[in-house]
């Protein structure tokens, strides 16, 4: 009898839980049918028109037309030997962030914005590009420096080494066996002039692999290695590096933020502040006895007033650290990234054996690593102005333009907002679960999640959204990482239709320095 209780019981159970998960399931349906989005194609395709000139089917016609002939026009290869190199790098700058910025660019225009072309968009040819290092399926911005910069790929977090050194081994990294040397230390060998412009400090990993050799990236002054208990005697900063080793100490521009790094501890840099260095070395006197037909620089104003005529090499360090966001800067002290490459171009173009430059838009990583979509998309626009700036300034019969980023960031663009939706916007035309709107761009992984106490959901559309308003995260971590996916290379001049298919990241260097006759791989000077 006490077994058939039990059984009984049980049924009952289960026939109430079965109750239960029928009538939750009709409550779900019946939710998801008040804010129309349990049927996806009558949320994506309602309330939303197309421009009036898209309607008629002559006009994409004759847009794949004219895309058409532009990929003909390709067949006829430029095959001269690359004079000059210009490599521009976006920190962070993937897919979804050329995209978003794209949008944005037309939208500032008072166009739907999805129409807008940037600068990178008219080159003839684009590539992808392997992001990954040596030890990581994700990369850094050293060691990915290190590829795009050295055709080798090395372990994260270094600089300019081969995967034999290991983080934080200094003694390794200082071994001469264990160093590989940069494009720019090519085309200094081929006599050309050689210069780096950042947005970042010049000692930060990015402009680094143009110059340094360490194992741990924050070595950047005497006072970084303490703190990691290594002896600055037996290991050289990232700064000194610069300053008075090859190939740092011969580069005609240095360009970017980072004075601190250069300065003794006891001392204010030009913009107010005390130095870093606690060894007592000022590397900028260092310099200036090196370079004495040079300037050092350290405002707009100095920067533009320079005769590049007239002086051998330019330093212009613009910030204490790094160089302030463009859309905070006092655009009366700090120069623009457009500014500084328009000076850096004039001065290299003076060799009449060319020169290489390597030019970053550094701070769309430090954005998006805070989650600030909307600075990171303005530093992208920043980029693009520069990048149409150097191809105003050059020729592509004699001037290799590249485009690329180090590695990506995973800022999201989804949903099925309409065309036109502001980017930086909610999206208008969709709701989530909660029957709350959502913004268009969002993050994987971040520290704002706009949860309420409760854990809902807050109300996006009652806060007030500026450009540098942090934008929502679905996982909580302190700060925003980098993602893995390949990025893209675009390409204009002399053998740019070598930048095509799908590359590893150490071959933009290698097909660079084929293009124009210098390193000590193949090259077309070879026959």
């Amino acid at each position: 009898m006490y077994k058939i209780t039990l059984i009984i019981v049980f049924v009952a159970l289960v026939i109430v839980l079965i109750l239960c998960l029928t009538l939750g399931g009709e409550q779900s349906t019946e939710q998801l049918a008040k804010y129309d989005i349990f049927d996806d194609a009558e949320s994506a395709g309602s309330n939303k028109p197309s421009p009036e000139e898209e309607k008629d089917p002559e006009f994409w016609l004759t847009l794949g037309r004219e895309e058409l002939f532009k990929s003909l026009a390709k067949q006829k290869l430029n095959v001269n030997k690359a004079k000059n190199i210009i490599l521009f790098m976006g920190d962070g700058m993937g897919l979804s962030t050329i995209t978003a910025a794209r949008i944005l660019k037309g939208q500032r225009m008072n166009h739907t914005g999805e129409e807008a072309v940037l600068s990178s968009d008219k080159f003839p040819y684009t590539a992808l590009s392997k992001t990954y290092c040596s030890n990581a399926q994700v990369a850094d911005s050293a060691c990915s420096a290190t590829a795009y910069l050295s055709g080798v790929k090395g372990n994260i977090i270094t600089i300019g080494v081969s995967a034999e050194v290991t983080y934080n081994n200094c003694t390794a990294s200082m071994d001469p066996a264990n160093q590989v040397s940069s494009i720019a230390a090519w085309a200094q060998r081929a006599g050309k002039s050689t210069g780096f412009v950042t947005t970042t400090p010049v000692t930060h990993a990015s402009p680094a692999g143009v110059y340094a050799h360490t194992s741990n990236r924050l070595h950047e002054c005497d006072a970084d290695l303490m703190r990691y208990n290594i002896d600055p005697r037996k290991c050289m900063d990232m700064a000194q590096q610069l300053i008075t080793q090859k190939p740092g100490r011969n580069l005609n521009v240095i360009m970017g933020g980072g004075l601190g790094k250069l300065m003794p501890n006891d001392q204010r840099d030009s913009h107010g502040n005390y130095g870093e260095r606690r060894d007592g070395k000022n590397l900028v006197s260092t310099w200036e006895a090196m370079h004495p037909q040079g300037a050092f620089v350290t405002n707009r104003e100095q920067l533009l007033k320079v005769n590049t005529l007239n002086v051998s090499h330019i330093m212009g360090i613009f910030q204490s650290k790094s160089m302030k966001f463009n859309a905070f800067a006092d655009e009366t002290y700090q120069p623009t990234l457009s500014e500084m490459t328009k000076v850096a171009l004039q001065l290299l173009q003076r060799n009449e054996k060319g020169y290489f430059v390597f030019i970053e838009g550094g701070l769309i990583d430090s954005a998006h690593h805070d989650n600030r979509a909307g600075l990171a998309l303005e530093e992208t626009l920043e980029l693009d102005k520069a990048v149409q700036l150097a191809r105003d300034m050059t020729d592509p019969s004699d001037t290799l333009i590249l485009v690329t980023a180090d590695h990506s960031q995973p800022m999201t663009l989804a949903g099925f907002p309409g065309r036109g939706t502001p980017i930086l916007g909610l999206n208008q035309h969709e709701r989530s679960l909660d029957g709350l709107k959502y913004l268009t761009l969002s993050y994987p992984l971040g520290y704002e999640q706009y949860l309420d106490k409760k854990g809902k959901r807050m109300d996006l559309e009652k806060l007030n959204w500026k450009i540098d308003s942090k934008y929502p995260s679905a996982v909580k971590v302190f700060k925003g990482p980098h993602s893995g996916e390949d990025v893209s290379v675009y390409a204009s001049g002399p053998f740019a239709h070598l930048f095509t298919g799908v590359l590893q990241q150490n071959t933009i260097p290698i097909m660079a320095a084929y293009a124009a006759c210098i390193g000590n791989g193949p090259t077309l000077c070879d026959g």
